[in-house]
């Protein structure tokens, strides 16, 4: 299989992989470079994921490289995450966490219930990716990763700070508390509900560099334009 590991440099992360006459996919668009005897190609995906494509925010196109070299992916003010999967696990992504994978990997997608999907705001389609198979997957992340593990237990989160999940975690969206009134005054307006036994992958505080650049994003956006 490919050895992939994180580098870091200057407050960036980006990840290197190895290739020996082997092939991992990646996220389209992710490349920054490749040396060596490399192929990059992009299988067309099935009218299934296409027709999925159109209610997700998930790309169907996620390019191979298959060779012997060195890939590097694009570097990232956040961080990155390697996790080592199981034959007999699958992992459920949040939206724009999967980065890369072992060509080994099967990735398809899994459909959240019709009420998870309105409460998260995503209308009522509402698809994440689904990993399965043996092999290592590099993971989105805004800062450090935490591995939780839950035993018919209960994780209660503000946002999408949990990145990736096994199947045996039930996932929902409700309001953080019963009553309305309380609802309004808390100034939160939903909060991501995990029960089950199996592991969670929670990246719950960015890096201080991602977190400077996202607010000043957001200042930006706020300001009105020179026309008015």
């Amino acid at each position: 299989m490919a050895e992939f590991s994180i580098e870091h440099s200057e407050g960036m992360h980006w990840v290197k992989v190895v290739l020996q006459d082997d092939a991992i996919r990646a996220e389209r668009g992710a490349l920054n470079r490749y040396v060596g005897d490399i192929r990059m190609e992009t299988p067309l995906p099935s009218p299934r994921d296409l027709w999925v494509s159109l209610f997700s925010t998930e790309s169907p196109l996620r390019p191979r490289y298959r060779g012997t070299g060195e890939v590097y992916l694009d570097p990232s003010l956040g961080g990155f995450h390697i996790m080592e999967m199981n034959e007999d696990e699958g992992w459920i992504v949040e939206n724009g966490a999967y980065w890369a994978s072992d060509d080994e990997i099967k990735i398809s997608v899994r459909r959240e219930r019709l009420m998870t999907a309105f409460w998260a705001g995503e209308g009522l389609l509402w698809y994440h990716s689904r990993l399965k198979g043996k092999g290592k997957v590099v993971l989105v992340a805004h800062g450090p990763v935490q591995e939780i593990q839950l035993n018919d237990e209960t994780l209660v989160v503000d946002g999408r700070a949990v990145i990736a999940r096994t199947e045996g975690i039930r996932f929902s969206v409700r309001r953080p508390t019963k009553s309305l009134i309380s609802y309004w005054l808390s100034g939160q307006r939903a909060a991501y509900v995990y029960r089950g036994t199996g592991r969670l992958l929670l990246s719950a505080i960015p890096y201080w560099r991602y977190a400077m650049n996202a607010q000043k994003a957001a200042e930006v956006k706020r300001l009105p334009s020179a026309a008015n």
